[in-house]
């Protein structure tokens, strides 16, 4: 059956917004988007998708803020010296 001959409307759907998200590839993606949502069902606009609310893993450890960063940099570079120190030493 051809487009013209379906019994249900397309054109609306071809008409509708399309999904803001990206692809693997880099490239839009062409699915249409959820009425009302600027995402496509299976990147988000699906009734339910996303975090709970009050999400406990969504939470930061700070494990990579700069300051832990720089904390263990210092960290091993004194216990570097403290090595070479008792290198000396023996």
């Amino acid at each position: 059956m051809t487009k013209a001959g379906h019994p249900r409307e397309v054109a609306p759907m071809l008409a509708s917004q399309r999904c803001g998200a990206k692809t693997r590839k880099g490239g839009a993606c062409k699915s249409p988007a959820v009425h009302g949502r600027n995402r496509c069902r299976m990147h988000g606009g699906a009734p339910g998708s996303g975090a709970p609310k009050n999400n406990k893993n969504a939470l930061k450890h700070g494990l990579y803020t700069k300051e832990a960063i720089e904390k263990r940099k210092r960290l091993q570079e004194l216990l570097g010296h403290s090595r070479k120190l008792l290198r000396e030493i023996e």
